[in-house]
């Protein structure tokens, strides 16, 4: 069993804490025994912040978007699940849950690993949105913390951070409908989609009786409808389920369990303003409290009526939620399991115990969040003619292969330029034959090897020293190295 990564900063110290905590609360579920689930989480840790570690590094400086990822619990969530498909892979399958072995062997499982168009849409949504604002939505949500606390860990403002997640909460609900626009449909499907996007958008609006029926049986489009209604409770719901896949209703339900003990809901002298945060007790574990009671309402109901918002409709998840009656698995007594502030004292990492306070990342206020790097609908949006500046003086490319299968990957080429532009042509050529199928933020033609990636209306304006970014999905035999050549208004450009 490998060894926990140790902590390089006091950042990464308070990330480690509450990082462990969700990996080993996960990890319980999809054992059978707390010495397993240790192995598990040990394993899953290590691997998931050798990830998010290099994800970071290959960030570009300054540029406007950055590369699609997961937040980093969810990322290390995601760990979890990988390296249990790797027991069953490897033949420990005996030390996995039963349920979880079925599920691992079934359809649902190859969604999260086939083609990105293929994926849950509550994963693509989060992947395409900034990092801050998806960690904003995703604490909230589904690690169930308190407002002001996450406004502490990210480093924005308590007095608007309920504003900065309605926002949030409204470009997750975009970014979603968008995915669930590019994902491959029946024409039943797609005859559906406007009418499921209208009827989501208001909690007053009431669905059509086919519509009804048609999500009973549908459930890619039960997903997205999970997704796009804000109101009503469901999107913590949509959003474990999406992104974990298996367990993600039960692992939802632990997370909120502890966040009512850190909240002193479940000690009869409740919570200790010397240990947790200060003004956060009574009044928000009463609301926390209600709006689980309303939840629940809400989705039996759901469960009544057949027409399931859950992303997935089998019985391993349903199960494992039923099963859940064990209490979380309990880390290293060393290790803290309270929120981490500049108020409570400093984090304890598993394997490390450095005592340091974190610091606050972000801005206290969200900035505009750029066009999305996940599909976008090919028709939606059309180029103009626009007006090209004159040629660069300089720019420079970077080119990120984020996913690849048997015979496809996706890729994203981001530039940052150093002159205005008021319309852009970039172009690159291809070492090994590949061929773009679909781009977004660009309109696309290709002739041999070379590949042309026109602006959209939308974003053929860049600031000098800002950036543009295009995303794309292709195909390869035999090799997929990166292209060369690039080039921005006829100008060659910098590789990175």
């Amino acid at each position: 069993m490998p060894d926990l990564p140790t902590p390089k900063d006091a950042t990464e110290s308070a990330l480690f804490s509450e990082g462990w905590d969700a990996v080993l609360s996960y990890a319980d579920l999809c054992t059978s025994g707390s010495l397993t689930a240790h192995q598990l989480a040990t394993e899953a840790f290590t691997l998931g912040m050798r990830e998010v570690r290099a994800a970071a590094s290959t960030h570009v400086r300054g540029a406007g978007r950055r590369t699609a990822r997961l937040p980093t619990i969810p990322a290390l969530l995601t760990a979890v699940r990988d390296t249990a498909a790797a027991w069953e892979a490897d033949g420990q399958g005996h030390k996995l849950d039963p349920d979880l072995r079925l599920w691992l062997n079934s359809p649902k499982a190859a969604r999260y690993s086939g083609p990105p168009l293929e994926r849950p849409v509550a994963l693509r949504g989060l992947r395409d949105m900034q990092e801050a604002d998806a960690s904003l939505l995703w604490l909230a949500e589904v690690e169930a913390l308190p407002l002001p606390t996450v406004a502490r860990r990210l480093g924005l403002d308590p007095a608007t951070v309920a504003d900065e997640l309605d926002q949030v909460r409204t470009l997750f609900r975009d970014r979603c409908h968008r995915a669930h626009l590019d994902t491959p449909m029946d024409a039943q499907c797609r005859s559906y989609a406007r009418l499921l996007d209208a009827v989501t958008r208001s909690p007053a609006a009431d669905t059509p009786d086919d519509l009804s029926r048609h999500l009973a049986t549908c459930v890619r489009c039960a997903e997205a409808a999970a997704c796009l209604r804000l109101h009503g409770g469901g999107l913590p719901a949509a959003l474990a389920g999406g992104v974990i896949g298996w367990g993600g209703l039960a692992y939802l339900e632990r997370r909120r369990r502890a966040a009512e003990v850190r909240l002193g809901a479940g000690r009869p002298g409740g919570a200790d303003p010397a240990a947790g945060d200060p003004e956060e007790g009574t009044g928000r574990s009463r609301a926390l409290r209600g709006g689980l009671l309303a939840a629940a309402v809400l989705l039996l109901s759901a469960l009544a009526l057949g027409v399931s918002m859950m992303p997935f409709g089998g019985s391993g998840e349903d199960s494992a939620a039923a099963r859940d009656d064990r209490q979380p698995v309990a880390a290293d007594p060393s290790v803290s399991r309270t929120s981490t502030s500049t108020r409570s004292g400093s984090p304890t990492a598993p394997a490390a115990t450095p005592s340091a306070t974190p610091t606050t990342a972000g801005s206290g206020l969200r900035q505009p969040d750029p066009e999305p790097q996940g599909s976008t609908s090919s028709a939606a949006h059309h180029p103009g003619p626009g007006r090209f500046s004159a040629p660069s003086a300089g720019c420079r490319v970077v080119y990120d292969l984020v996913d690849q299968w048997s015979d496809g990957f996706q890729a994203s080429v981001t530039v940052t330029t150093a002159r205005p532009l008021d319309g852009w042509s970039l172009s690159w050529v291809f070492r090994d034959g590949q061929q773009v199928g679909q781009m977004w933020d660009a309109t696309v033609h290709q002739s041999g090897a070379r590949v042309t990636a026109t602006a959209a209306d939308y974003n053929k304006a860049v600031a000098a020293h800002g950036t543009l970014s295009v995303g794309f999905i292709g195909t390869w035999q035999g090799r997929n190295r990166a292209p060369y050549g690039f080039t921005l208004n006829g100008a060659s450009c910098t590789a990175d």
